[in-house]
């Protein structure tokens, strides 16, 4: 019975690695755009420096680098903007320690941001260009800039504790963002970026990209009502926000970017894979080195019978909606998901069954609020296991942020020394501005062609 037993359990093996590799071949090939019909090898011995569930190449000559890539999800809540708040100057502090370099920032060391509602704040934060030419933010600006409209909402009568502090900032986002970005425009970045909204004029989601602000006037929108755009609605009502191009060729009617796409990592992954003009020599998933920010699950839902709210149910949805991309992507990035991708999510704010914060308020003071990011980032790490949902990882969320700045050291260090035979992250020149595009009959102006309408009606396909 035992080899008869042994047998039984190869063959199973045999069909999860089949099971797998074709798995990724469908990631790879729908959520990512490969058209490769060499996809990957689908038995027997590979070849050296091949990866599972992506194309195959030939040998490499050199040791090839990899794309940096920071996506923090987005949200309304407190609990959303603190943890990856902290989560970012915990990553930078341990950046500056290991260069040794106190003035470097997050901005030195990613090739790409993106960000959803607060995380999109954050990331257009991060980004920013100031007039020395350098980022104009550290990680510890972008948090201090959240911890600042907290308090104001704490004690200045906002309501609903910490969660009424983030929607009042988003209630008037003009004037804070204005502070802080003044007439910054998506091309007045170190970095590209790249934050959601959803459009209600074409019912479909708009994503904000310096690519298309370089390639035309029509699309370089100020920072300030990027900002204001993915953060619409996110106190709970469904105001939107107009918002106009530079050249005011563009206009959209944006509601937040939790609504259409609340983790933008698969957005961001698909841009660099088929963004060639600035990123040349990213062919595949294994060259990408990606760190995804998510939130705290929420902790007061419902429970027994009683009824869910309609922002209850919204956020779950956006939940549900955040892990499925989570899950698409560890899956597309197969074997590598270790290497090359990691998640930072916290299973709810530790201090909610403690009367602290909660989705819909509690909570008071910076202290407070600072307690419970470190906290967050004290659990254990999430990770997507391939066809098993979710487990607790050994590590804890600082602990991994503390290998993957290891991980983007390595990577800058690997760049200095390969100089020529590093990839190419090229950045665009601004091309002459396109002549305006016809408004429609409703006094509405299309948006012209762009490489982000598309990425956008992709996912609106797939999600």
């Amino acid at each position: 019975m035992e080899p008869a037993a042994a047998a039984a359990a190869a063959g199973q093996l045999d069909v999860d690695k089949l099971t797998y590799e074709i798995f990724s071949i469908l990631e790879s090939k729908f959520l990512f755009g490969y058209d490769d019909p060499k996809l990957v090898f689908s038995g027997g011995d590979e070849p050296q420096g091949a990866v599972k569930g992506t194309p195959a190449r030939g040998p490499a000559v050199v040791e090839r680098g990899k794309v940096c890539v920071l996506s923090i999800d987005g949200g309304g809540r407190a609990a959303d903007g603190l943890l990856a708040g902290a989560a970012l100057v915990s990553l930078e502090a341990s950046l500056r320690r290991r260069t040794g370099d106190e003035t470097a920032r997050l901005a030195d060391f990613f090739d790409v941001a993106a960000g959803s509602g607060a995380g999109g704040v954050l990331a257009a934060m991060l980004v920013a260009r100031g007039g020395d030419g350098r980022p104009m933010f550290s990680a510890e600006d972008a948090l201090a800039f959240l911890m600042r409209s907290l308090r104001r909402g704490w004690s200045g009568g906002g309501g609903g504790g910490a969660a009424g502090g983030i929607r009042a900032l988003f209630r008037r986002p003009g004037a804070a963002f204005r502070k802080v970005f003044g007439d910054l425009t998506l091309r007045d970045t170190v970095r590209p970026v790249l934050v959601p909204c959803y459009d209600l004029a074409s019912a479909g989601p708009f994503l904000f990209s310096r690519a298309d602000a370089v390639e035309t006037a029509a699309y370089d929108f100020r920072l300030r009502d990027v900002c204001a755009a993915t953060c619409a609605g996110s106190d709970g009502s469904a105001s939107a926000v107009e918002v106009r191009s530079s050249d005011g060729a563009t206009r959209i009617a944006a509601v937040g970017g939790g609504l259409a796409l609340g983790n933008p990592t698969a957005a961001a992954i698909t841009h660099v894979l088929n963004n060639k003009r600035e990123f040349p020599l990213a062919a595949g998933v294994e060259d990408l080195l990606v760190i995804s920010i998510g939130s705290g699950e929420c902790d007061n839902r419902p429970t027994g019978g009683a009824a869910a709210s309609t922002s209850e149910i919204v956020r779950i949805a956006a939940e549900g909606v955040a892990d499925m991309v989570d899950q698409a992507v560890a899956m597309a990035f197969g074997h590598n998901r270790t290497n090359n991708y990691i998640r930072i999510q916290a299973m709810g704010s530790p201090r909610a069954s403690r009367g602290g914060m909660r989705c819909g308020g509690g909570g008071g003071g910076d202290g407070a609020g600072w307690g419970v990011a470190e906290e967050m980032l004290s659990q254990k790490n999430v990770e997507s296991v391939l066809f098993r949902g979710k487990k607790l990882a050994e590590q804890t969320n600082a602990e991994k942020l503390e290998w993957f700045a290891h991980e983007l050291v390595k990577e800058r260090d690997r760049r200095r020394t390969a100089g020529a035979l590093a990839p190419a992250v090229v950045k665009q020149q601004p091309s002459e501005s396109a002549p305006a595009t016809a408004a429609a009959a409703d006094g509405h102006t299309p948006p012209p062609t762009s490489y982000s309408n598309l990425v956008s009606q992709m996912f609106t396909t797939i999600l």
